[in-house]
């Protein structure tokens, strides 16, 4: 389980950005603008099973896990289920959800900039970050596709294009790596 300390103002988020918007005049939409608030989650103390059932019933592929005190400690996403129950070999209530779920998270605050969102998604080659108050709870969540659709609705597709292309770009490259080091599969992920 992730020993996420509760978040203040200011406080340097996961990734070592402050949170702080940029002064570029592009910088006029905030993930909270943006971000999805109807979010189901899990507790630290269900199974796998809860966490499929919800993205199954909700047609999500991320589930934010939530300790005793309505904190983010985790996100569990589809296919980390998927590679629990494959290499444990067990059907999915007998798998806690924190023995699947990431170790690391990295969260956004509601006025943090979109372009901060797409810069820690691409750092750390994730779609999908929580959107946490000061105290950890959660207030939403921003997706890649949240981010995309926000700058296609204000006129920067070009922008936004570009943005995702860096962002898949970066996380193919990792998953290559990690499936096939000597590059005998290269095409197979494109």
């Amino acid at each position: 389980m992730s020993n996420v300390q509760p978040l203040t103002e200011g406080e340097p988020l996961a990734g070592g950005s402050t949170g702080s918007r940029k002064s570029t005049p592009q910088a006029t939409l905030t993930v909270s603008e943006v971000m999805t608030t109807r979010v189901q989650t899990c507790s630290s103390r269900d199974t796998l099973e809860r966490a499929a059932r919800i993205m199954w019933e909700r047609d999500c592929g991320v589930v934010p896990i939530l300790d005793e005190d309505g904190r983010v400690v985790s996100m569990v996403t589809d296919r980390d289920a998927c590679m629990a129950t494959y290499t444990q070999g067990k059907p999915l209530w007998k798998i806690p959800v924190t023995v699947a779920a990431s170790r690391k998270l990295y969260v956004l605050h509601p006025n943090d900039s979109i372009e901060t969102a797409f810069e820690l998604m691409q750092r750390h080659r994730v779609r999908r970050l929580p959107v946490v108050d000061g105290a950890g709870q959660l207030l939403g969540i921003v997706s890649l596709a949240d981010l995309v659709r926000s700058w296609g609705v204000h006129g920067e597709p070009a922008r936004a294009a570009d943005s995702v292309a860096a962002t898949l770009a970066t996380e193919f490259a990792t998953a290559r790596e990690k499936s096939d080091p000597a590059g005998t599969c290269a095409g197979a992920l494109l």
